[in-house]
């Protein structure tokens, strides 16, 4: 039976400029999406938006145009704790790709397994207030608790003003964590704004905190080209260059200013003027904490 979804936000930019920096051989974008088709892949009752389609044929045509040869898919929350399409994307990707998985303390050890036998690698905590706020504290322990033996890390996605609330939780985990979208800070706060504070001093002390410079545009207070956020990215890359992952966010859901995915890619060089650190954010850094081979 086709199902039929009404999106409440918007596409992405279907015109994607190739951008001048040229991406590194096996360069990884470590954090976008795929969203449906909903047909196939049904959207969640509960979700707190419906996105349009962003199946897996654009997806591989934007990195196409972009040069990026390596992916990390992070399940949406649109898709809940069904993580087929992640799942069917990697088993048709020759190795390239690997997911984060969205999961909850339903889960069997055996469907952990068959999701980490299909190139998960992690699993996704929402702490955002408008993606439904804080997990419960007893699911959360228990899923840390299945996920930790298989070597996995946990992916968390804060609002920037509750990280101060959670800096000392994440330092006693067991395992490692990414913390998305540079802890979406906001750019007009400037640098010294306490939740960007506690962000460098959590990377400075905890060798298991990682970042992710994207969503520039959520970062962002002055709009496309979103440059207000290349100080943050670049203290961040700064801190701890062996922990920084870099990706697109595509297909950008729930931004204020579309950005165009080429632009995006045009801020790396900003971010890491240095060679050597292109290479270990793009590229070895990906592989070592996604197990790509190297």
């Amino acid at each position: 039976m086709t199902m039929m979804y009404t999106p409440t936000i918007p596409p992405p930019d279907p015109n994607t400029r190739t951008p001048k920096f040229k991406l590194p051989k096996l360069s990884c974008d470590a954090h976008c999406h795929i969203f449906g088709p909903g047909a196939k892949y049904p959207y969640a009752p509960d979700r707190s938006y419906t996105p349009p389609d962003a199946p897996l044929e654009d997806f591989r045509a934007l990195h196409a145009k972009l040069g990026v040869e390596r992916a990390v898919i992070v399940n949406a929350s649109v898709h809940g704790t069904d993580n087929t399409v992640a799942l069917d994307a990697i088993a048709q990707s020759n190795g390239a790709y690997r997911a984060v998985a969205n999961i909850d303390d339903t889960i069997t050890e055996r469907e952990l397994r068959v999701l980490h036998e299909g190139g998960f690698r992690g699993c996704r905590f929402n702490f955002v207030r408008h993606l439904g706020g804080v997990p419960d504290k007893r699911v959360f322990n228990r899923i840390i608790a299945m996920v930790a033996p298989l070597g996995w890390h946990i992916d968390l996605h804060f609002d920037a003003i509750d990280l101060p609330e959670y800096a000392d939780m994440l330092t006693r985990l067991p395992l490692s964590y990414t913390i998305d979208h540079m802890g979406r800070v906001k750019a007009s706060d400037g640098l010294d704004q306490l939740p960007f504070k506690i962000l460098i001093e959590l990377m400075q002390r905890d060798e298991k905190c990682w970042v992710k410079i994207c969503g520039s545009e959520r970062v962002s207070s002055a709009g496309p080209p979103f440059t207000d956020a290349v100080p943050f990215a670049r203290k961040i890359v700064e801190t701890a260059p062996d922990r920084i992952i870099w990706g697109t966010d595509w297909p950008h859901p729930n931004v204020k200013a579309m950005p165009n995915d080429g632009d995006l890619v045009d801020l790396i060089p900003l971010f890491a003027p240095e060679q050597e650190f292109q290479q270990k954010i793009l590229v070895d850094n990906p592989a070592r904490l996604f197990g790509f081979d190297q």
